[in-house]
């Protein structure tokens, strides 16, 4: 285990408004938790992560183990993306942590696998569906996540750190309603101190066109292209932003929603400056929202008879959510970028640029991907 890092303090400007505008989602409890972490070196605060393996769990042990935490990942034996990682691959992954296997959907195995005879100051939550599917959204947003919170709490665990999603701010979807319960219970725990992270997009949820672009194909958006605007972050910013959360007083017991540096963005703007990177003239396919609109309606009617197309009705109001909501802080039930606090350094274009010459290979995001 390396050294331990002085962790990096939160100095945007952005991001204190962001926290002041945010303080009546805050639920203030006593700070004993926090105190006690205070009084140890980062080697000698044991983590626990879930969700290691993950499209985002992985920086976030990486981060983590490079600040000199004491790291745990927990991961199933068969996980990551479309579970092809296995037991090898997952130790590999994690050179400087511990790594342990087991279900999160069993709370035995939670207690037996990875808590143990040991116990964790902290747990970092970084658990999510991965379709968005119904059933799964309620058996790993809520109940997973569930689980581990309850045995965290059995166990004397001190803080946890919760991966979330700005989205849930306006919950329309089932992977949505499922992560606002959890976070409702969370909070009102009482027990354990806590940070919700909602992160708005990922940069490379907005980069699965850029291989299509570079190919001489459109670049697909719906209606004029500006009906929704982000404020991406990238993996490894995010992961930071998490890690803060452990050390930084300011950041416990909040919800906090972040996005990367920069303007917001709309589709058209993002695919304004991916053809100025590649040097191409802009071709462009406006597609109706209104289209969606009509597929959803055949898939409820589907849906109404058949149980297998109701995750197909989902994954259609998914892709519609997407298309026509911003992700971005809301103030007075409208989208906000100046509310949306800014943290990190990486920039979408430096991402565009990157993937536009190392391509995405080993950084999917598999069923998640909204463009395959």
């Amino acid at each position: 285990m390396r050294a331990s890092v002085a962790p990096r303090r939160v100095t945007s400007k952005t991001h204190a408004r962001g926290l002041k505008t945010h303080r009546a989602m805050t639920m203030p409890r006593a700070m004993a938790s926090v105190s006690e972490l205070q009084g140890k070196e980062n080697k000698d605060v044991r983590v626990l992560v879930v969700g290691a393996t993950g499209y985002i769990g992985k920086y976030v042990t990486r981060e983590l183990c490079a600040r000199g935490y004491n790291v745990t990942a927990f991961t199933r034996e068969q996980s990551g993306i479309g579970g092809k990682t296995a037991k090898d691959g997952a130790i590999a992954m994690f050179p400087d942590a511990t790594v342990k296997f087991g279900s999160v959907s069993d709370k035995t195995s939670i207690a037996t696998e990875a808590f143990g005879s040991e116990g964790f100051d902290v747990v970092v939550s970084c658990l999510a569906s991965r379709t968005g599917g119904i059933k799964d959204s309620w058996d790993i947003d809520y109940q997973a996540t569930k689980n581990v919170l309850d045995v965290a709490r059995e166990r004397g665990t001190k803080h946890f750190v919760l991966l979330s999603a700005i989205c849930v701010q306006k919950p329309l979807l089932t992977f949505q309603k499922a992560k606002l319960k959890f976070e409702e219970e969370l909070q009102n725990a009482g027990d354990i101190s806590y940070s919700i992270i909602r992160p708005t997009a990922f940069f490379k949820s907005l980069a699965g066109q850029v291989e299509v672009v570079q190919k001489g194909g459109p670049y697909v958006m719906f209606g004029d292209g500006q009906l929704a605007s982000c404020k991406p972050i990238s993996e490894s910013d995010l992961a930071k932003y998490m890690a803060d959360s452990i050390r930084e007083p300011e950041m416990t017991n909040k919800v906090l929603p972040i996005g990367g540096p920069g303007e917001a963005m709309s589709a058209l703007q993002q695919g304004t400056m991916l053809f100025e990177l590649l040097e191409m003239e802009p071709k462009f396919v406006k597609v109706p929202i209104e289209i969606m609109d009509v597929v959803i309606k055949v898939l409820d009617v589907f849906a109404g008879f058949f149980a297998n197309m109701k995750d197909a009705a989902e994954f259609g109001k998914i892709g519609r959510y997407y298309a026509a909501e911003s992700m971005l802080v809301m103030k007075d039930e409208k989208y906000d970028a100046k509310s949306t606090p800014s943290y990190g350094t990486d920039t979408l274009k430096e991402f565009f640029a990157r993937v536009a010459k190392d391509g995405l290979a080993g950084q999917e995001l598999g069923d998640q991907a909204v463009f395959k």
